[in-house]
């Protein structure tokens, strides 16, 4: 009998580092000689990366409702189950993803005022009971967050996507909802401090990693 694999998610609101961590988690378990698919939210396949890109774009002049943005959010999610995510767990693949259910109700959740009832009525339709087995929160304060983003944006010559958009208060909401998240499932959550140096983000990382992967075992 094949084992499932395990599903690991990051979180955290724009600038944290996201990107370069999950990099970094992918690497250190195929360090341990695991099968290892790296994805994102929205996203992970080619349907769902469209449905990102619609959500992302800033050009439109016609705003987008809050209630579409959060049913496109969990349609990208269904489609990327049942194509990718379900199908690699089930091989025995641990998957490693940027974003998911979790900033569904930090960003529509806290930043749009999306009740979260709501929010999870479509968690238990689209997912069926699926969540991360861990979920590492990389926490920063949304000004050096804006800095950090900023910088990025500079160095990769690229424009604020429709999220980047957003003002302090949004993310300051963002912020919090991560937060009481975290506060109110601690065995799933690990909370990292991303405004440490980078090599001290990934030293607790790796630390978090070989706790739980004894804890699995």
């Amino acid at each position: 009998m094949i084992q499932r694999g395990r599903f690991i998610t990051l979180e955290g609101s724009e600038g944290v580092g996201k990107s370069t961590n999950v990099a970094f988690v992918e690497a250190w378990l195929k360090e341990q000689g695991l099968e290892v698919v790296r994805t994102r939210e929205p996203g992970g396949t080619p349907r769902a990366e469209a449905i990102r890109a619609l959500l992302l774009d800033p050009s439109f002049e016609e705003p987008l409702n809050s209630d579409a943005e959060l049913l496109l959010m969990f349609a990208a999610r269904a489609q990327h189950l049942a194509q990718k995510i379900v199908p690699a767990l089930e091989r025995g693949a641990w998957v490693v993803c940027d974003r998911f259910t979790d900033a569904t109700f930090a960003y529509q959740g806290g930043g749009r005022g999306i009740d979260s009832t709501r929010i999870a009525t479509l968690e238990h339709f689209v997912q069926q009971g699926l969540s991360p087995d861990l979920t590492l929160l990389l926490d920063m304060s949304p000004a050096a967050a804006k800095v950090r983003l900023e910088g990025r944006l500079r160095d990769q010559q690229t424009e604020r996507d429709r999220f980047e958009q957003e003002q302090a208060t949004f993310f300051q909401a963002v912020r919090q909802a991560y937060l009481a998240r975290a506060a109110s499932d601690t065995k799933r959550f690990a909370l990292i401090d991303a405004e440490q140096p980078l090599e001290s983000v990934q030293a607790a990382l790796a630390d978090v990693l070989a706790e739980r992967m004894a804890l699995w075992r």
